[in-house]
């Protein structure tokens, strides 16, 4: 495996392609060469026995065809020219006359052949006056031979025909010797071509390699990692581009992580919910404030559908998922506390390029509060339209029936005007509590706060009610404990909150009743004021509404007191200017008691 590993490798592609490149070519040479040797030598045998084929028959024309001298056996002439002439390693000469009878013969070991006939065709061929003949045989002994035969011409007359047979063994042994020549050269080129491609097949696979492992690392996050570059060549480029792009990636990883943790920060930190579901409406993402409004904090809700989440089954979950931007009023009780709350949802569709709607964004804002606030200014501006009509309404009444004669009857028109004047008064007196209310909510009401002796402060108090107090026989208990002698406070905006306090018991109170002022430190160091009566008491169902703006225990009673519903409210608010509280204890048919802490030095107060 480690090997056909290696065979799937560059280097080893590179090396097998070089030696092959070398082999072919190798080859390729090689069979031109060697086919070119061969034909070469064989032609310059087959040359050389036509050659001495063509000097034997002229040199034994004249023997053949007249006898030669007469003094000589031509038949011993001819041996002597065979034998010591023309003597060739491993070939065998015949000398054959007309008839084509062997006449003599090189080699001794054929001298049966002598007076016998050659019957082969290049000595046929040769006896009918053919130039060019040749053959090439293979002996019964494996030997490969050429044979060439040629006429033997006198006065254009053929007498006769040399006949040469040749062993082409040393031309083989030759071209054996050159082929072994070759293939040595073939293995040796071969070597060093491998050796050389394992070479240059590193000085290219080495530098992948180092990328690939450098590539690994940025896979893995180490961005710090560079890429040697060792060269300018296309290899080099690359390694520069990839040093280039992991700089360029570790930027733009490292903003992604940023805006990751900006993105994961403000949906943790966020004041509203965000749920985030795919395209089926399953939920994929949900932050901590989501799980907070719904009471399920901390619980792994992946892959829970949303719908069924938020209690909307009756929705039309396709269009909420496949819609558009909408938005959603609903009611929702927490599973750990149980305490409902009105909350709204809105569903933003998230839509990516080319693909659509991939999921939902869904904003859950707990609107209990607003809810609360509008109904509350509904309310609001409906008491001031009644508050305001009710007195404009005698107003108007009263004119007119002054206008229709009432005038004229002194008694009952002066009636008439004291009315007026009363429901004007109410009406002044309703604006001005308004416009006190108005500078508070808008913080322009201003604190001017300096030294107040509280003894002196609430002693003041008493002397502007003591008419009212001594008409319904109430009586007035001043408490000061020590202590409590001086505080840093806005004398107007307290002594507005005592009268406030001190009016609403006087008329709550019935006569022989005693209201009793007090004044303390508290254990952390406020000063305590509080107005306690010894009226009609307060139900407990009305305690929590008490000092929202015109609310009334009793409407039509409270009304006809003069009341505008907005003096515990006024008293409130200046209280928290001073950074203190205001509260109230109170109990049917037995009395009243509002207590309310400032700090004694002043300190803590909001700004106006």
């Amino acid at each position: 495996m480690k090997w056909l590993s290696f065979f799937r490798t560059i280097q080893a592609k590179v090396i097998i392609i070089y030696v092959l490149l070398i082999l072919i070519a190798m080859q390729l040479i090689g069979v031109y060469f060697v086919s070119a040797m061969k034909n070469s030598l064989t032609s310059n045998f087959t040359t050389d026995l036509k050659e001495r084929a063509e000097l034997m028959s002229v040199l034994a024309a004249k023997t053949l065809a007249d006898g030669g001298d007469p003094d000589e056996d031509p038949i011993e002439s001819l041996q002597i020219m065979v034998n010591n002439l023309f003597n060739i390693n491993g070939a065998e000469i015949q000398v054959l006359d007309a008839t084509g009878k062997v006449l003599t013969t090189s080699m001794l070991s054929h001298a049966d052949y002598i007076n016998k006939k050659n019957t082969q065709t290049v000595v046929s061929r040769a006896l009918q006056g053919i130039e060019d003949n040749e053959e090439y045989i293979i002996d019964n002994n494996g030997v490969r031979k050429k044979v060439v035969a040629k006429p033997v011409i006198h006065n254009d007359k053929i007498v006769g025909a040399i006949y040469i047979e040749a062993s082409m063994g040393e031309l083989y042994a030759t071209m054996e010797r050159i082929n072994s020549i070759f293939i040595s050269g073939i293995l040796l080129a071969l070597g060093l071509t491998a050796v050389l491609g394992v070479i240059l097949s590193h000085t290219i696979t080495n530098p992948i390699k180092e990328l690939t492992r450098h590539a690994r690392a940025v896979a893995e996050g180490r961005f710090t990692e560079k890429a040697p570059v060792f060269g300018s060549d296309e290899i080099g480029q690359l390694s520069e581009t990839f040093n280039y792009m992991t700089s360029r990636l570790h930027e733009a990883l490292s903003q992604n992580e940023e805006e990751k943790e900006k993105l994961a920060s403000i949906l943790t930190n966020m004041s509203d919910g965000v749920i985030a579901t795919d395209e089926a409406g399953r939920i994929i993402l949900m932050n901590r404030r989501a799980g907070q409004m719904l009471g399920i904090e901390g619980e792994d809700l992946a892959g829970q559908d949303i719908v069924s989440l938020l209690e909307m089954e009756a929705l039309d979950t396709e269009s909420l998922v496949h819609g558009g931007t909408d938005s959603k009023l609903l009611e929702i009780t927490p599973r750990e506390d149980g305490q409902p709350f009105m909350m709204r949802v809105t569903f933003t569709p998230i839509h990516r390029r080319e693909i659509g709607i991939t999921g939902t964004i869904a904003v859950l804002q707990d609107v209990t509060e607003q809810e609360k606030l509008e109904a509350s200014r509904r309310e609001f501006v409906a008491n001031v339209s009644h508050e305001l009509r009710t007195p404009l309404t005698t107003i108007k009444s009263y004119t007119e029936a002054l206008e229709d004669g009432a005038l004229e009857d002194k008694q009952l028109a002066s009636r008439f005007v004291g009315v007026i004047q009363n429901e004007t008064g109410r009406m002044i007196r309703l604006v001005t509590d308004l416009l006190h209310l108005s500078r508070f909510d808008s913080q322009e009401a201003a604190m001017r706060k300096q030294p107040v002796d509280v003894a002196e402060m609430l002693e003041d108090v008493e002397d502007r009610f003591s008419f009212q107090m001594k008409q319904k026989n109430v009586n007035t208990v001043i408490n000061v404990k020590p202590g409590a002698s001086i505080a840093m406070l806005d004398r107007d905006g307290i002594d507005q909150v005592l009268d406030n306090l001190v009016s609403n018991a006087l008329k709550y109170t019935p006569d022989g009743g005693t209201i009793t002022m007090e004044a303390d430190v508290t254990e952390d160091g406020m000063l305590s004021l509080s107005v306690e009566d010894t009226g009609i008491g307060i139900p407990k169902k009305d305690l929590e509404r008490i000092f929202e703006r015109f609310y009334r225990v009793d409407k039509a009673r409270t009304r006809n007191m003069g009341g505008t519903g907005l003096g515990l409210s006024i008293a409130r608010e200046i209280v928290r200017m001073h950074g203190g509280f205001i509260f109230l204890q109170s109990e049917l048919n037995k009395g009243t008691k509002v207590t309310f802490t400032l700090p004694l030095y002043g300190e803590g107060g909001e700004s106006a």
